[in-house]
């Protein structure tokens, strides 16, 4: 398991919690380290001993946690630079979706080593869409569901968002509505802007 993404889940509890709950998370986890390092590679069984840990200390479900690690990588502060490679992918929320394909190509420019899951989006007509999340890293779905909520907000874009498993296949299915490109203002955006990535969210 890569440790840019424990290092995530790590700044997500620390930076939402305290780092108090990320000491409980981690002595949940029976982990012989504190602080993950975003470069080095972790046993695969880490991600779940980490994801099972903060369903006990959060009290909350694996895919609502999830979903709220997907909207703190575009909401919070110490995430711009995440939210300003997301935001590079159009000018509009259906813009945005259309640029998932390419979001895990664009994640290795930046960190070559990191394999994100295969992202497929289908337009189903009548501003209903569907995002393939593909095998690789269980749960990822429900955190592109905090991301595209999160990035809907960004947008000022009006969304339903529902998310299912094809188990079969490994698969994630986001069913998206979308009922408005401009229901409201967005946050303001300046696609010249320079911030650093953050050694672990982005």
């Amino acid at each position: 398991m890569h440790g840019l993404i424990l290092r995530t889940f790590q700044v997500f509890v620390q930076d939402t919690y305290g780092p108090e709950a990320w000491l409980d998370i981690s002595g949940r986890a029976n982990l012989e380290i504190v602080d993950f390092e975003a470069m080095l590679i972790y046993p695969p069984e880490t991600y779940d001993a980490v994801i099972t840990a903060s369903e006990d200390v959060m009290h909350k479900p694996r895919d609502v946690f999830l979903e709220d690690v997907g909207t703190y990588l575009v909401s919070h502060p110490n995430s711009e630079g995440l939210r300003r490679l997301l935001r590079f992918g159009g000018v509009d929320y259906i813009d945005f979706m259309h640029s998932l394909d390419d979001l895990p190509d664009r994640a290795r420019l930046v960190v070559a080593d990191l394999n994100l899951p295969s992202l497929e989006m289908h337009d189903d007509g009548q501003n209903q869409y569907r995002l393939l999340v593909g095998p690789g890293l269980p749960g990822f779905g429900h955190v592109m569901v905090g991301v595209l909520r999160a990035i809907a907000d960004d947008y000022g874009a009006l969304v339903l968002l529902d998310s299912r498993a094809e188990t079969a296949a490994e698969v994630q299915v986001v069913e998206i509505s979308l009922f408005e490109t401009a229901f409201a203002e967005g946050r303001e955006f300046d696609l010249a802007g320079r911030t650093p990535l953050r050694g672990g969210a982005g």
